[in-house]
């Protein structure tokens, strides 16, 4: 006959055993939901995919500095207002010495994600920024010379419109395309002259940009109309640029 203190200490191993068990199970499942985790790769993919998900702000913000906030996010200030956007793949990033390049090129390179954080980290980067849906399409370090923020509010339009460097006069030769809104037009010594776009910049083209080749007069023509013939490296044209902005772009026949 089993004796009460016997059936004591029997109890009291099963009761021990079935801890041990449910600690096991425990421990296991909470294994199961850690995994492996995730990089920060997909991380960054996934904030931008939510963002484009909620259909986040659409516009440019000229003039602004950009910040780093967490991998893969960052704001824009610009005419006093904060604005957090998210990098993606296929996000362009155009350096012009902070970022990465040259400060005394005449051309913006393109950088890496990488070194726009590391610069962003280091201190608020002057850039301009075109975002579709919360996510960075365009981010253009401004050159040197090229002025700090205005005061104006970010704009909806897909131009920069900020001053190049200052310079006014008229320069005939050939337009190159540089980042959106921002070109150079080389003169007979092939010196590269920096300018941007604005929203009343006039663009006239005769047959190259757009328009008839055969017509009598000039057509005028779009802004994309100038980037893809500018991108073709065939772009030859008078600019008139006051304060680093083009004031008319008129294509030579």
């Amino acid at each position: 006959m089993t004796t009460l203190r016997a059936r004591s200490v029997l109890f009291a191993a099963a009761a021990v055993a079935g801890t041990l068990l449910m600690t096991a199970c425990q421990s296991d499942d909470t294994a199961g939901s850690t995994g492996a985790g995730t990089t920060t790769e997909e991380t960054v993919s996934a904030q931008a995919a939510a963002a484009k998900k909620r259909g986040g702000v659409s516009g440019t913000f000229s003039g602004g500095e950009v910040a780093y906030l967490a991998p893969g996010t960052y704001t824009v200030t610009a005419g006093g207002k904060e604005q957090q956007f998210w990098i993606a793949d296929d996000t362009k990033i155009w350096g012009s010495g902070g970022v990465c390049g040259d400060a005394a090129g005449q051309a913006a390179t393109q950088c890496t994600e990488a070194q726009l954080e590391k610069a962003a980290r280091a201190g608020a980067v002057d850039a301009d920024v075109v975002l579709k849906d919360g996510i960075a399409v365009t981010v253009t370090e401004r050159h040197t010379g090229d002025g700090g923020a205005d005061d104006s509010a970010p704009s909806g339009e897909d131009t920069a419109g900020q001053g190049g460097d200052g310079v006014s006069g008229t320069w005939l030769g050939t337009v190159s395309y540089l980042a959106p809104g921002k070109y150079t037009v080389s003169d007979l010594k092939d010196t590269q002259q920096q300018f941007w776009l604005a929203e009343d910049t006039e663009i006239w083209g005769v047959g190259g940009m757009c328009g008839d080749a055969e017509g009598q007069t000039a057509t005028q023509c779009t802004e994309a109309e100038l980037e893809a013939a500018a991108k073709a490296g065939t772009l030859a044209a008078e600019v008139e640029i006051t304060d680093g902005i083009a004031t008319r772009i008129t294509e030579e026949g």
